[in-house]
């Protein structure tokens, strides 16, 4: 996920603004395709009408019957909170396609290559499932959007979320193996200000989301391993309007560079240069927007929320390329401060290793703990508060015995200096043979 040397830390994240001046979601919103039966022709027939004739006797006469319109593939409403499985809202699993882009220059062949179109054809369940888990996702952030004030708690902000994602996913998570098939693909990221990612709050956290709060939303979902990953940033002063713009503006950028066979560094550069074009007035003090140089994008893989590529946010030399077929995280972040990040607070996020060593453990909690992950999240991400809610306790000696074995990877929070603002957004896309689709594309961002 992320690693604590310059260049190369990344992060599993995404933000979003909550002001819909600023392109995000309104209260009115609704997911891509819905459709509201209530809105469909009746096709009970008009009632009579009497009319006079030449003999001047009433006839009755009947209006023709009107033919009814033809039913989009989705029904029903979602409820607030989200709890109808999205699944419900769609048949023949035939969920909204996201933002599909052509290819430019020498790859422009590929949207009417024939070849390309047969490749793309059999990728069918591939899609369905990404196409699944956005739909999940968008249903779920926009009622967070419309639902978080300041006031409440993260604890109540993070479980609303996951609940949501969880009910709309059909994956409770609590019976062995089930959040394997579905659900969260991720913690819940709540960061809050200068902390840019990789906290959520663990068991008795007590922190209250304030007004002048930055916060950063950052949460995955997932069906069989395939993790749809967003994020966006919420602030309820308009003076932090401008740093959300730039970090917008500089994942859109990301977004739209990104390419089969577009390097790395192209990529950083043109992320860099859309967000260090903004600046931001604080307190009365003009501050320039960094991108945050050791936080980068990544490739993505069934049941990885990391592959093994990064996509800097920053110019540099990396000549690595995009290719077919590939999935990426296309994030984002700026900050007023420094623009590195460090380790700090409190651990929350973890995720078993995919090349974890086969060593012994002599700690008797550590043993009992690893097959509970193995058999739970596998190697997707989770936090403490998973695993209080497996009804684990007394189990941080046996967790950092894995960490300390080297079989799980403990993610503590990734924080720039206090008295800075940090924002986030982020987006998937997949690089499909013929179109590059932005999955998680949604109304509000």
């Amino acid at each position: 996920m992320v690693s604590n040397e310059a260049g190369a830390i990344e992060a599993e994240h995404l933000i979003l603004a909550s002001k819909t001046t600023d392109g995000l979601s309104s209260p009115d919103s609704k997911p891509t395709n819905y459709h509201d039966p209530s809105d469909d022709d009746k096709d009970d027939e008009e009632a009579p009408e009497d009319v006079g004739n030449d003999t001047g006797k009433v006839v009755k006469k009947k209006k023709k019957k009107k033919k009814p319109k033809k039913k989009k593939t989705t029904a029903g409403k979602q409820s607030s909170p989200p709890r109808v499985p999205v699944a419900s809202f769609f048949t023949g699993n035939q969920y909204p396609t996201g933002e599909e882009i052509e290819y430019r220059n020498e790859n422009s062949f590929r949207t009417t290559n024939e070849e390309k179109r047969h490749l793309d054809r059999m990728n069918n369940d591939f899609l369905t499932e990404y196409r699944h888990g956005a739909e999940v996702h968008r249903q779920v952030r926009q009622w967070a959007q419309r639902s978080i004030k300041p006031g409440q708690s993260l604890t109540e902000i993070a479980e609303g979320i996951e609940d949501g994602v969880r009910a709309l996913t059909g994956h409770q998570g609590l019976e062995e193996g089930d959040n394997i098939k579905g659900g969260m693909g991720f913690p819940t990221g709540l960061s809050l200000n200068h902390c840019a990612a990789h906290y959520t709050p663990n068991a008795g956290n007590k922190t209250i989301l304030q007004k002048e709060d930055v916060m950063k939303v950052d949460f995955g979902v997932h069906i069989n391993g395939r993790i749809v990953d967003s994020a966006f940033t919420m602030a309820f002063d308009p003076v932090y309007d401008n740093l959300l713009a730039a970090v917008k503006d500089a994942t859109n950028t990301g977004v739209r560079e990104a390419g089969i066979d577009v390097r790395m560094s192209d990529i950083g550069a043109a992320i860099q240069e859309a967000m260090e074009s903004y600046e931001v007035e604080i307190g009365g003090q003009t501050l320039p927007i960094r991108s945050i140089r050791n936080l980068n994008g990544h490739s993505i893989v069934q049941y990885s929320i990391h592959g093994s590529k990064s996509v800097p946010i920053v110019k540099g030399g990396d000549q690595t390329k995009m290719e077919e077929g590939e999935t990426f995280a296309i994030e984002t972040f700026g900050s007023t401060g420094k623009g590195y990040v460090r380790d700090d607070m409190e651990t929350s996020h973890y995720a078993k290793k995919a090349d974890a060593p086969n060593v012994p453990l002599r700690v008797s909690s550590a043993r009992t703990l690893l097959s509970s992950i193995s058999k739970n999240f596998g190697t997707l991400p989770f936090c403490r508060r998973y695993l209080d809610r497996l009804g684990h306790e007394k189990y941080l000696l046996g967790l950092n015995t894995l960490v300390s074995s080297g079989i799980v990877e403990a993610y503590p929070p990734l924080c720039d200096v206090k008295g800075s603002y940090t924002a986030q957004f982020e987006h998937t896309i997949l690089l499909r043979p013929t179109v590059k689709e932005v999955i998680s594309r949604g109304d509000d961002y």
